[in-house]
């Protein structure tokens, strides 16, 4: 019997994914969301309430409302102010396990137990991936000759250059050692091509997704989550070509545990989003879009929308203040955000309908963490679009 080596297996799955060779659509297209745009689903509504306004979030059919709940601030004591937004239509719960440890999952709990569940759609991320993908490459790294440690890297360093990771207005600098983060997975990428067949694959993918979702689902106290984000932050568009995280995702949604499939990206957010589209696997993307790096980000927010690609803005606010969440912002930053949305609204507010003037994203996320921020965020779904 011929051997499949691995790299022959991701091309043939990448073309199933794409559809080539198959008449109509794509074998993974049609296992992972059972449609394409030409079968765009009718929306599907959840807890709609005339204080909102709502977007579908592509091909999900998800009639998401346009302010969606951040979770990293979300905790068993501090979750009441989720109640209250819910009240006034927001429908859809971000959360993820490296939210304060599972915190956020467990103080997600109480605002959805019983009946309450099916006012939401509720996403959760596998925090844990990037980390298994990037130490198992570390370790090999670990062991290789200095020359080959240094043609790594300088592969790696131009990874970076050439998608123009390095430019600090695409980069974004949204936190502490984020090009850190961009540098490590680049090294993954370009060891994936040669190292590839060297990981336990098994063990480091599919396994690591799988107790993700299982022990996510225990914190939040349901039997599945409606959407599932692989990679949580992933740093390369090969992250998001991995075919076990496909592997994964089959099964769980096999087993009635998640609906779609999606990804988050702080860093190379175009990158990430153009790739996640191009594998027919992913449904939807959460990618750092602001006033800052708008140009890199709306060519291929725009092909999205033709394909029914769901994309969520984040970091829409973060971008105008310095890293690490602090409240001080970055006077050159907030003045070209204060040009896009004039008038009296906070900085926080004109972020948010920054991306919300652009009609190809479904919703905008927001960290709200008490009932005053509920009452300030959501009703700028209303405000008047700028046209700067």
């Amino acid at each position: 019997m011929t051997r499949v080596t691995r790299r022959e297996f991701v091309k043939a799955t990448m073309m199933l994914a794409a559809g080539a060779g198959v008449p109509g659509r794509g074998l993974l297209r049609a296992t992972a969301h059972g449609m394409s745009a030409a079968t765009e689903p009718e929306g599907e509504w959840r807890n709609k309430q005339s204080e909102m306004r709502y977007r579908k979030l592509g091909r999900t059919g998800f009639m998401i409302s346009e302010i969606v709940c951040g979770g990293d601030p979300i905790s068993p004591t501090n979750n009441r102010h989720v109640e209250l937004a819910i009240d006034l239509g927001l429908n859809y719960l971000d959360t993820a396990p490296a939210y304060g440890d599972g915190q956020s999952e467990m103080g997600y709990s109480a605002v959805i137990e019983g009946a309450k569940r099916d006012r939401v759609f509720l996403n959760t991320k596998v925090s844990p991936f990037v980390r298994s993908h990037v130490e198992a490459y570390r370790n090999i790294f670990s062991g290789l000759s200095r020359e080959e440690q240094a043609r790594i890297l300088r592969e790696a360093s131009e990874v970076l250059e050439r998608r123009r990771v390095t430019l600090p207005n695409y980069l974004g600098y949204y936190y502490t050692g984020q090009f850190q983060q961009a540098e490590q997975s680049a090294i993954a990428e370009v060891m994936e091509r040669k190292y590839a067949e060297k990981i336990e694959r098994r063990e480091t993918y599919v396994d690591t997704i799988i107790r993700s979702i299982e022990a996510s689902l225990k914190r939040l106290q349901t039997d599945h989550v409606d959407l599932m984000m692989c990679p949580h932050g992933a740093a390369s568009p090969a992250e998001v070509r991995i075919p076990e995280i496909y592997e994964a995702f089959e099964t769980l949604r096999r087993q009635g545990k998640v609906r779609f499939l999606g990804v988050s990206a702080h860093t190379d957010p175009a990158s990430v989003l153009k790739a996640a589209m191009d594998t027919g696997v992913y449904s939807v993307a959460m990618v750092a879009y602001n006033v800052v790096n708008r140009a890199y980000l709306e060519p291929v927010i725009e092909e999205a929308h033709r394909k029914s690609f769901g994309v969520i803005a984040m970091k829409a606010a973060q971008a105008v203040f310095e890293a690490d969440r602090s409240a001080k912002p970055i006077p050159e930053r907030a003045a070209l955000l204060n040009h896009s949305i004039p008038g009296d609204m906070g900085l926080h507010a004109k972020a948010y309908r920054f991306a919300l003037n652009n009609p190809h994203i479904s919703a905008v996320i927001s960290n709200m963490v008490n009932d005053q921020q509920v009452k300030e965020n959501l009703p700028v779904v209303h405000a008047r679009a700028s046209v700067a």
